[in-house]
């Protein structure tokens, strides 16, 4: 069983369909690996995750809330990344430590 036209012109009709076909997917290859490639790129591109968080109040003027470690999952939205010594000194001021993910425990911050 021939599933084929039998006469020339709607060979060549079924032919530039499939030709033009077979170019829309290549296209669409070559976008989805663009996509791929850009995300692997960001990826790659991403700064490393901060090592101590601190996380700051409602306003610029408030006092900040908590110290985290820098992948505590309990890190609020109001957070920016700083170094060691200034997490140390935070605590040392009276911020509180994260109960989650204790970072005085890590830091090495004993109180008194």
């Amino acid at each position: 069983m021939n599933d084929l036209p039998p006469d020339l012109p709607r060979l060549r009709t079924l032919e530039t369909w499939l030709a033009m076909s077979l170019d829309r997917v290549r296209q669409q290859i070559a976008a989805a690996e663009r996509r791929e490639q850009e995300r692997e790129r960001g990826e790659q591109a991403r700064p490393p995750a901060p090592a101590w968080v601190l996380e700051l109040g409602l306003n610029r003027d408030s006092p900040a809330v908590y110290v985290h470690e820098g992948g505590c999952w309990n890190a609020g939205k109001r957070s920016k990344g700083v170094d060691r010594s200034t997490a140390l000194h935070a605590l040392a001021e009276g911020v509180a430590a994260c109960p989650h993910c204790r970072p005085d425990s890590e830091l090495g911050y004993l109180e008194g």
